[in-house]
Order: structure tokens, then C-alpha cells, then sequence
């Protein structure tokens, strides 16, 4: 019960006991902004991302790179054709380790994408057709 003053009006310091005036650490601000704001969805995303090596590995951190997380799903880019054969056979395993590490609905599926080819656009102005490949033979 708190303490009334001579006016009957509750007295402005805190006292012994902790209190929400009292000095916070900068990581309870702004874990409680973010959540007052709507943000902690989206922080939990950039987690995945940001911290993708110690979340999944070196070895499988060293051949994919996670392009984005949107809607519970995971689009994973391979360096090669192998390596995006053996990231759907891990699958399974990779969805545990992430819903271990961040939370379970987090990342609810994965999909993978190989290598993208390289471009001939070079330039704001292209022309349609086959492009350079029209002169190969």
C-alpha cells in the first residue's frame, strides 16, 4: 500500500523496493519499446539472419546464404546445385535447430533456391531476345 503524504498524494521516490522510476538497463527499455511498438516479430527475423552461422554452422553457413525470412518462411540461396540438394535433405534437422535457438513458429518452412545465373543486363536499356547467345553458333 503506498505511503500518502500531507496532502493525501503519493509520495515521488521510489524507497527500498524496485520500482518502474528506478534506472533501467538499456536492454529492458528496449526489448519493452519494441514490444509496446510491434517490432519483436520482426527483431526475431533479423535474429535469424543476422546470426545465421552460430544458428546453423560453419559448414552449411559457408554454402548457403539466407536471402529473407518473411511469413514463417526461410528462402535459403545455395552456391552450387549439390548444395541445394543437401539443404532440402537437412531440412528437418535445420527447422529444429532454428526452432530451438529462436522459437517455434518462427520458421515455419524452408525453401531453397540454387545459384542464379549471370546477367547480360548491363544498363537501364535492353533489348528482348536471346541476347548474346544469339552470336555463340
Amino acid at each position: 500500500m503506498p505511503r500518502l503524504g500531507r496532502a493525501g498524494k503519493r509520495r515521488r521516490w521510489s524507497g527500498p523496493g524496485p520500482d518502474d522510476r528506478d534506472p533501467q538497463t538499456l536492454g529492458r527499455v528496449v526489448s519493452r519499446v519494441a514490444l509496446d511498438r510491434g517490432w519483436s516479430p520482426r527483431l526475431t527475423d533479423a535474429t535469424v539472419l543476422g546470426r545465421w552461422p552460430q544458428l546453423v554452422g560453419d559448414d552449411v553457413a559457408d554454402h548457403c546464404t539466407p536471402i529473407s525470412l518473411r511469413d514463417g518462411e526461410l528462402v535459403l540461396q545455395a552456391e552450387s546445385t549439390a548444395w541445394a540438394t543437401q539443404l532440402r535433405m537437412l531440412q528437418r534437422q535445420l527447422l529444429v535447430r532454428l526452432a530451438g535457438a529462436v522459437g517455434k513458429d518462427v520458421v515455419r518452412r524452408i525453401r531453397v533456391v540454387g545459384p542464379s545465373g549471370p546477367t547480360w543486363k548491363h544498363g537501364p536499356r535492353t533489348v528482348r531476345g536471346r541476347g548474346p547467345r544469339d552470336t555463340y553458333g
